[in-house]
């Protein structure tokens, strides 16, 4: 069987949908004879143990992160003619969206759509109501041609079944519980960032972008004051900044980003816009107690075993959920976070179930053809 899966929002490093796509590359090379291809426009073509990688062509546009746009549809349908999978998933809504559906009609191929990012949001915040109205028309028409519609949480589930969108599958993302784990932890971290050994060191690390939220965030580390001082780990915007915050580069290695998570004390994710909230399992597979807030998908991933959920858009809350935390069982809650990562988010456990989907579209594609015999006419 060979998968193709195809999107621009990959980039082999970084990013949540490059994680995802990157443990799926090495799940089938080390446990199945499953042909993998990405198709994407952020890199080079390339074939490798792991998987094989097949530049679309692009163009670069601004306020996308980097992320370079394929340049149409038909070019990148045209490859993957070429490629011949016996199965498309499109990663975003997109050309690559269309590209995977004219895939899927001139191979006659089962085409997967997973819904990775909130377009409507993202295109209101930018352009306003009208056109995040436009955007969810646009998704009701392009995800109903799909076989199958998956969303990594409930709540994006639950928005895409609210357009019109029907049968969509709740389908979680997962984490390397042997790279991100309480082991990773290194003792000397307060003392390489010249802090005393009683700091209440808080860790937040992602892209810094407006929908993270990270100026509350920063301003409820000022209000609290000594000992309690913020590790971010990231890039990407400007922030204000204050005497009890230190800033690293984003982590490519994720045996470093692991280091650093398992060396603090709480992971602090200040957004209410989440779509999965991958950071999040990792912090917990490093044994870290989280505090989130109570909108978007991390509502979905933290409880009160595990951390502290506050209302968003507060620093008063933050303020409290961070005192509150260090008033808990810091220790008890990393330990149950820990066994919920492994338990119910190791790719391990998270794969076979995604390639269980695929083998019914499958299936059901081979049954059908099976049920169609032809008329025969006799005089």
């Amino acid at each position: 069987m060979h998968i193709a899966d195809i999107t621009m929002f990959y980039a082999a490093r970084g990013g949540g949908v490059s994680t995802y796509l990157n443990a799926k590359a090495r799940w089938l090379s080390q446990r199945t004879q499953v042909r993998h291809t990405i198709l994407s426009p952020n890199v080079a073509t390339a074939s490798g143990k792991t998987r094989t990688l097949v530049h679309l062509p692009s163009v670069a546009l601004p306020g996308i992160h980097g992320y370079r746009w394929p340049l149409s549809a038909g070019a990148s349908a045209h490859i993957l003619r070429r490629l011949q999978p016996d199965l498309v998933e499109a990663g975003d809504a997109g050309p690559s969206a269309l590209a995977a559906l004219r895939a899927k009609r001139q191979l006659d191929i089962p085409a997967v759509a997973f819904y990775h990012s909130d377009l409507p949001q993202l295109i209101g915040d930018r352009f306003g109501a009208a056109a995040a109205g436009a955007a969810r028309k646009y998704l009701v028409h392009l995800y109903r041609q799909f076989d199958l519609v998956m969303a990594p949480s409930r709540l994006m589930a639950k928005q895409l079944e609210g357009m019109g969108i029907r049968g969509v599958v709740h389908q979680p993302l997962g984490i390397d519980v042997d790279t991100f784990s309480p082991k990773r932890r290194i003792g000397l971290l307060r003392e390489h960032l010249h802090l005393a050994p009683d700091t209440r060191l808080l860790v937040f690390a992602g892209r810094f972008t407006a929908e993270k939220k990270l100026p509350l965030l920063i301003e409820a580390v000022r209000r609290l004051g000594p000992p309690y001082h913020l590790l971010l780990i990231g890039g990407g915007g400007n922030l204000p900044q204050i005497g009890q915050m230190t800033c690293v580069p984003f982590k490519r290695n994720q045996h470093d980003l692991a280091r650093l998570l398992g060396s603090c004390d709480v992971l602090v994710h200040p957004g209410d816009r989440e779509t999965f909230g991958l950071i999040v399992l990792e912090a917990m597979a490093c044994g870290l107690p989280v505090i989130g807030t109570k909108g978007g998908a991390v509502s979905e991933l933290v409880d009160t075993d595990t951390g502290l959920l506050v209302e968003p858009n507060s620093v008063a809350r933050l303020c409290e959920g961070i005192e509150a935390i260090y008033g808990c069982d810091r220790a008890e809650m990393g330990r149950k976070a820990l066994r919920k990562a492994r338990e119910q988010y190791d790719w391990e456990h998270v794969l076979p179930q995604l390639l269980g989907r695929y083998a019914g579209l499958l299936a059901s594609r081979e049954r059908a053809e099976l049920e169609v015999e032809p008329i025969v006419v006799t005089d």
